[in-house]
């Protein structure tokens, strides 16, 4: 036991949460250190090598700060982190040049895939939307994964400008990120699908991906739980962990 890495887990009684304890508990390289609740105090997790979030977005910062202040390396799972809030972020870390941050907003390998899709495809064509849905009881949106999508397009054309959003100023066209308008639906029986809907003339091409299964999720958390306990700075998105290039 002394061997492997001690992870505290916040945000370890959610549905990513148990999923993440568990495939911790399997796992060779690491241990759960500590398993913390929502009702469960951060100093929990003092003496840990590793802190995985998977809380809410009106908690992950404050994890993510006690992370950085106690030297603990901090993976973040949690959705809501914007352009702007990564940004903040940036500023804190340049305190703390031996922090190590990984944000990402989709642990699935194929959603990760998708994105990387669209952000290629969006030099391309000029009228981009984006349609993400997720169960009923996901309490925010847009999702992270399709701000990060939103973000990417909006690299990707940084030569050719904003894509086409007629009638933007009408709320039933969605809230737009990077130019591209995002439209989030809550429906139950659903886990998650997202798709980005790029159209030209006399063409669409829709880049679609569906979560059947928290199975998903399980490659890419292991593969960014190895990355966070030697990362420095801040690293965002699996697609930065993986060969994976436009």
């Amino acid at each position: 036991m002394s061997m492997t890495i001690a992870v505290a887990v916040v945000g370890a009684t959610g549905r990513m949460g148990q999923l993440a304890t568990r495939l911790i508990g399997e796992s060779k390289d690491f241990h759960v250190s500590a398993a913390i609740g929502s009702t469960g105090s951060l100093d929990e997790a003092v003496g840990a090598d590793v802190i995985l979030d998977l809380t809410i977005p009106q908690v992950s910062h404050e994890v993510v700060d006690f992370a950085i202040r106690n030297g603990i390396k901090v993976l973040v799972g949690t959705s809501g982190w914007s352009g702007d809030r990564i940004t903040k972020l940036t500023h804190t870390l340049r305190e703390f040049p031996d922090a190590g941050v990984i944000i990402i907003p989709n642990f699935s390998l194929g959603s990760v895939l998708a994105t990387s899709f669209a952000a290629l495809a969006s030099k391309h064509f000029d009228s981009i939307e984006i349609v993400e849905t997720h169960h009923a009881a996901k309490v925010d949106s847009p999702s992270g994964t399709a701000v990060r999508t939103a973000e990417l397009i909006g690299q990707a054309r940084q030569e050719r400008g904003p894509v086409l959003a007629p009638h933007a100023d009408q709320r039933a066209r969605g809230q737009q990120v990077a130019s591209v308008p995002i439209h989030s639906l809550r429906l139950q029986g659903v886990l998650a699908k997202q798709d980005v809907i790029l159209a030209g003339d006399g063409e669409t091409l829709t880049i679609s991906h569906e979560t059947l299964s928290p199975a998903s999720y399980e490659a890419g958390i292991m593969i960014a739980l190895r990355a966070v306990v030697g990362a420095r700075g801040l690293t965002v998105g699996l697609d930065s962990l993986l060969d994976v290039s436009n």
